[in-house]
């Protein structure tokens, strides 16, 4: 399988005031066109995985790796225009909460049509189209009322349907979604997952699935990386989640609560120092 992503020892370090903060230490990983998803506690550095990967990192940030690229092109080194010309077009990523991605003074659907009309380059009839077609792809009821209403007219779940409406519908090559369905309800989010299952299977784009969600990633990624600390400390075929090795891994399927399961207290984490390093 050829790779569409590339990173090898990625790293994001912080400066503070008592010297610098690793918060991203060494990840590597290859992404064909599959779905692959990373998993672990706040402030594991899933997130800053996946925005170092879109290099859309805060100033203060520092940011290293010995290869970093995307089909093909280096992107440590691409230009400033040459990432504008991926991101979006090519490489999408849908952010955790909608509240802050949607700009405020823009009716919702003129924000997915402007996606359309920017990275796919299509007239503004052609755009409103496929922006319907989205909101409707996406489980939107009434597409035309919803096209026109303002982000603080529509719910939580709804926010985050239509955000990753936006960013499907240039269809990209590469989407990374953070927490894509923490605010949709079990049904709409099985609806959600079955688009980016048909976008991965239909037009071979890869996917990164970044999640706390064990269960949901073991039965819709096809492999996983389990991140502590900044470090992926195992990675396995998701079919083998619950077979996994690794004490950190371990800990947190079996803190998972189950329908069966006749604990008075779910068990907590005894973490060892000896995960910093590996």
């Amino acid at each position: 399988m050829t790779a569409l992503l590339e990173v090898e020892d990625l790293r994001v370090s912080f400066r503070t005031p008592t010297g610098p903060f690793h918060a991203v230490r060494g990840v590597s990983f290859a992404l064909g066109r599959e779905r692959l998803g990373i998993v672990g506690e706040s402030g594991s550095g899933k997130s800053l995985t996946g925005r170092a990967i879109m290099r859309l990192l805060p100033a203060s940030a520092q940011l290293s790796a010995r290869r970093l690229a995307f089909d093909g092109t280096d992107l440590l080194t691409a230009s400033p225009r040459t990432l504008r010309g991926l991101r979006g077009a090519r490489i999408s990523l849908v952010m955790q909460d909608p509240k802050y991605s949607l700009n405020p003074v823009m009716r919702v659907g003129e924000q997915i049509a402007e996606a359309a009309r920017i990275h796919g380059g299509v007239s503004a009839r052609d755009a409103r189209r496929k922006a319907l077609a989205m909101l409707e792809a996406v489980r939107i009821r009434d597409p035309e009322r919803v096209y026109r209403l303002y982000p603080h007219e529509v719910s939580g779940g709804m926010g985050q349907r239509i955000m990753i409406a936006m960013m499907l519908v240039p269809e990209p090559d590469l989407l990374i979604a953070d927490e894509p369905t923490s605010a949709l309800d079990v049904t709409v989010q099985m609806q959600v997952l079955a688009i980016l299952d048909d976008l991965v299977a239909q037009r071979g784009m890869g996917l990164i699935f970044i999640s706390h969600d064990l269960d949901l990633v073991a039965s819709f990624c096809d492999r996983v990386l389990v991140m502590y600390a900044g470090r992926v400390v195992e990675e396995r075929a998701a079919r083998d989640l619950a077979a996994a090795t690794h004490p950190y891994t371990r800990g947190l399927l079996q803190s998972l609560p189950r329908i069966d399961d006749d604990r008075a207290e779910l068990p907590t984490l005894s973490r060892d120092p000896a995960w910093l390093e590996g």
